[in-house]
Parts: C-alpha cells; sequence; structure tokens
C-alpha cells in the first residue's frame, strides 16, 4: 500500500471517529464539508440535505461562496444537486460552468462566483437520498477519476453519519412533542376536572378546528396558559 493511500484510510479513519462524536444534524454536516477541502483538491465545499417535500434545502458550506452557490440552486430549481435528488444519479461532474449547458441559468451564475468546475455526489442509505456532497474548484476542469472516487467514499461516510444525526433528531423532536402534549393535558385536567382521554381530544379539536399542529397547540397552552379561540374564548370540554 502507498503513503499516500495509508494517509488516506488514516484520513478516513479519523473523519469516522469525529462524525460519530458530533451532536446534530448541522455539526455533522459542517465537519463532512471541512473535512472534503482536505480529502479533495477542491476550494469550497458544501453539503445539501434532500427535502422531504422534495428539492433540496441548503445545509452547510465552507464559504459564502459555495452557499450563494446552493441557494442559487434552491432558487432557479436546477443545478447538479437537485437532479441528483430528482433523478438518483450517483455524481455529477461539471467540467467547466462556462461550457455547461445541463443548468443553462445556474451555471452561468456560478461561473460568475468564480466557481468553474464542480463535483457534487450523492449521499444515500439504502435506496434513500439523504443528500448531495458538492465540491468546487476556481478551476476548470479540476476535478479527476480519483477525486471522484475519494468523494464517493467520503459520501459513503457521510451519508451514515447524517442519516444517523437526522433519525436522532426525528426522535428528539417526537420525545419533546410528547412531552409537551403531556404538560398541555395536565393543565387541561387540572383545569377543568377532564381525564387524559379527555384532554386530548380538546387538543385534537382545537388543532383540527384552527389548522394547527397538535404540537404547537400544546406549545401555545404550556406558553400562554391558555387556548384562545377565533372568539377570544378558552376551550372547554364539549
Amino acid at each position: 500500500m502507498t503513503e499516500h493511500l495509508v494517509e488516506t484510510a488514516e484520513a478516513f479513519a479519523r473523519l469516522a471517529l469525529e462524525l460519530h462524536s458530533e451532536e446534530g444534524v448541522v455539526e455533522t454536516i459542517e465537519a463532512v464539508a471541512r473535512f472534503a477541502l482536505k480529502a479533495v483538491d477542491c476550494s469550497q465545499a458544501s453539503i445539501v440535505l434532500a427535502a422531504r417535500r422534495g428539492g433540496i434545502d441548503p445545509g452547510a458550506a465552507t464559504d459564502v461562496t459555495a452557499e450563494k452557490a446552493d441557494l442559487l440552486q434552491v432558487e432557479l430549481g436546477e443545478g447538479p444537486a437537485t437532479t441528483i435528488v430528482a433523478d438518483r444519479e450517483a455524481a455529477i461532474v461539471i467540467p467547466d460552468t462556462l461550457r455547461d449547458d445541463r443548468w443553462p441559468a445556474w451555471a452561468q451564475a456560478v461561473a460568475e462566483l468564480g466557481l468553474r468546475s464542480v463535483l457534487a455526489v450523492r449521499l444515500q442509505i439504502r435506496d434513500q437520498t439523504v443528500g448531495v456532497l458538492e465540491l468546487f474548484s476556481s478551476r476548470p476542469d479540476a476535478f479527476e477519476p480519483d477525486d471522484v472516487a475519494v468523494a464517493q467514499i467520503l459520501a459513503r461516510h457521510a451519508s451514515v453519519a447524517v442519516g444517523t444525526a437526522r433519525q436522532e433528531a426525528t426522535l428528539w423532536q417526537a420525545i419533546d412533542a410528547r412531552k409537551l402534549i403531556g404538560q398541555a393535558q395536565g393543565i387541561l385536567m387540572e383545569r377543568f376536572n377532564l381525564d387524559q382521554d379527555q384532554a386530548f381530544a380538546v387538543l385534537r379539536r382545537y388543532s383540527q378546528d384552527n389548522n394547527v399542529k397538535l404540537r404547537d397547540v400544546a406549545r401555545l397552552l404550556v406558553d400562554t396558559g391558555r387556548l384562545t379561540s377565533p372568539e377570544g374564548g378558552e376551550p372547554v370540554e364539549q
């Protein structure tokens, strides 16, 4: 094994440990973007996340230029990351944004930012796309096949870390919501002499009647001590 390969393997091992120690989705993707600058010869890196409603959401970027490039994809609805999320392509290389005609508006805007080469790699768990790793260079024709291979290895590490962080975030959000709803039920039970099921029915009815999420109804009651209906009254068990 060559010295370069040994160094690369050791670097990925360190990345795996670093990602495991990160506390949330944002921290995880920031760590991936920072590491990408060391693993591949690029000037900027970013991670965009696959949005639950479709499309992409900006995640993290190593500088404002990469951040602008990602925001342009969201605004214009085109670009390599949007295509990867939509079509599940493994990787996309743009040798020169000035010569690329697949996403003309985005490529032109990115070229004006000084970004000439782009390498985008899918982040996936099983068959689900969780995001896209994007590497940028100010030089045209900057990325070689070896860069694509390294980026794909990095993407595999990142996919697991990002997917795990997202699951944990969703889990904690669900736990927090359950605690909040429980607190709101307790307030209604004490104030109106309701049982647990009746208190939940009040919260659910208010949620449905006012088109407000149940956890937001619970937060309103816990934070303010009341549920104000459109007519200005408090809820009572019917």
